[in-house]
């Protein structure tokens, strides 16, 4: 997809559409007054009977409007001035764009930039390029038409450029969810992340089979005992700091399909297991971004991919683990299996001299419980370091919220036979106690946990975007990146 600048008079630009701005209390964007000018006045007046109220996400179309090239102009609400940010400017354009999307399309002009942040243009590209990519990756008559080319007012070309990679690898981190088992499993997953990392300078590990044997993966191979499909290790870094600059580390769950093992799920709870990768996935995301941004940083992204599955070999309920950092683990739900992944990708990190460390996962439905399907949950062992994430999601407009890490929930997965176990006593606190898991395998290093069960995949579509991967938390790894070098790590 291209992204380009508007050259010309709105009113005179050729495109198959024209996006334009109202807000809450009827105020026309720069732009869209000088479309109702040319246009006699006609969005002014539907302004004023209501017909248009500035609600944020609200849509208008007019279609051949008199005085303008463009085929239609599509009137999208902005919501309150006071309150516009990066998640505003995001929903908006992806709204828009998406309404667009319904059919095929060469140009789409997004007049929408009067008086938007730098933050706001990159989010608004970024939206109009998510709202017009779908699901649909196998249907023969798509849903979802993306456009061939975008174009953007009042923007500088390093804007739009930051702008169309953050849409573009938030969609790479949405179509490797979308992707169905048989194309995404742990070596293909790993072969993704090859091809992206070679084409963008990144550096790349793949630890097979015999090298997580030898690097004592015993959590991780454990999952990974019931399929046919062998387990790998991706380690991604990004040196764009100097050697001695502290190491910034984003860790993902990658369980490209989660049956539950011996716990095995009911087919409903199964049925959209594809997405358990969505941890890892983002991490590739945020890590492609990190790199084509060329962001003064040091970043690793770290991810561990198996799938969990039920054969004569697979692991079962009473095995004691030995993870990589020594602890022993006794299992006692297989269904629990994404924190023994994690386990010992977090040792990883810890080795590889990550200051600091967030780890991303689909872990617990306990989360979705706790917060609704729309919220990540936070949890940590580091209040300063947590803040920064909280400011980074802020900022862009991404939903999340802070969950206690009691010591007592700790007490929760001690073991008797083992030194902690995978669940906790019973159904509640069931996103802490699996938290409080992972945050035995940091080595105290400043962490954050951020489940994405909910938001990580939508099953139903949005108004701004269609159902299936959300690429939910890439901006915001990417915001925590870019602050990275003002951070006191």
């Amino acid at each position: 997809m291209k992204i380009a600048a508007t050259e010309s008079r709105i009113a005179q630009i050729d495109a198959d559409a024209i996006v334009v701005g109202v807000d809450d209390k009827g105020n026309l964007s720069k732009e869209a007054l000088e479309v109702d000018q040319a246009m006699g006045g006609t969005i002014a007046v539907l302004v004023g009977r209501k017909e248009i109220t500035g609600k944020l996400g609200e849509l208008t179309v007019l279609h051949a409007p008199a005085g303008i090239r463009a085929g239609q102009v599509l009137v999208v609400g902005l919501g309150s001035r006071d309150n516009f940010g990066c998640g505003e400017a995001f929903r908006a354009a992806a709204t828009a764009a998406r309404r667009l999307a319904e059919k095929k399309r060469k140009r789409v002009a997004f007049c929408l930039g009067d008086g938007w942040s730098e933050r706001c243009v990159e989010a608004g590209i970024c939206g109009a390029m998510s709202g017009c990519h779908g699901q649909d990756l196998y249907r023969r008559e798509k849903n979802c038409h993306p456009f061939d080319e975008i174009q953007w007012n009042d923007g500088y070309e390093a804007v739009l450029k930051a702008g169309q990679i953050l849409g573009e690898t938030v969609n790479l981190t949405r179509q490797l969810v979308n992707e169905p088992p048989s194309r995404i499993y742990p070596e293909s997953f790993a072969a993704e992340a090859e091809k992206f990392a070679e084409e963008f300078g990144l550096g790349i590990e793949v630890w097979d089979q015999p090298r997580l044997e030898k690097e004592r993966c015993g959590a991780l191979l454990g999952v990974a005992r019931g399929s046919a499909r062998p387990a790998r290790l991706v380690i991604l870094s990004h040196r764009g700091g100097s050697a001695d600059d502290p190491v910034l580390a984003l860790v993902g769950k990658g369980v490209t399909f989660d049956s539950g093992g011996l716990s095995i799920k009911p087919s409903d709870g199964m049925q959209t297991m594809k997405c358990d990768m969505a941890g890892a996935a983002t991490v590739f995301g945020a890590m492609q971004a990190i790199a084509r941004l060329e962001l003064p940083v040091n970043v690793i992204g770290l991810a561990g991919l198996v799938e969990n599955m039920i054969s004569g070999d697979a692991y079962k309920l009473g095995d004691v683990l030995v993870a990589r950092n020594g602890k022993t683990i006794e299992v006692l739900n297989t269904d629990a299996e994404g924190r023994l992944v994690l386990a010992d990708v977090l040792d990883v990190a810890v080795e590889r001299g990550a200051a600091k460390i967030i780890d991303l996962a689909t872990l617990t439905g306990a989360c979705m419980v706790a917060l609704g399907i729309d919220v990540a949950g936070l949890m940590t062992n580091n209040q300063d370091w947590c803040d920064a994430v909280l400011d980074a999601a802020e900022a862009c407009g991404e939903s999340v919220w802070q969950l206690p890490m009691f010591p007592e929930y700790g007490e929760q997965i001690r073991s008797k036979v083992a030194d902690i176990k995978n669940i906790g006593e019973g159904r509640w606190g069931g996103a802490i106690t699996a938290a409080k898991f992972l945050e035995e395998f940091v080595a105290g290093k400043p962490w954050v946990h951020i489940d994405i069960a909910g938001p990580a995949f939508l099953e139903n579509p949005k108004p701004w975007m269609d159902a299936g991967g959300s690429g939910a938390l890439v901006r915001t790894l990417v915001e925590i990146a870019r602050n990275w070098q003002n951070a006191d790590a």
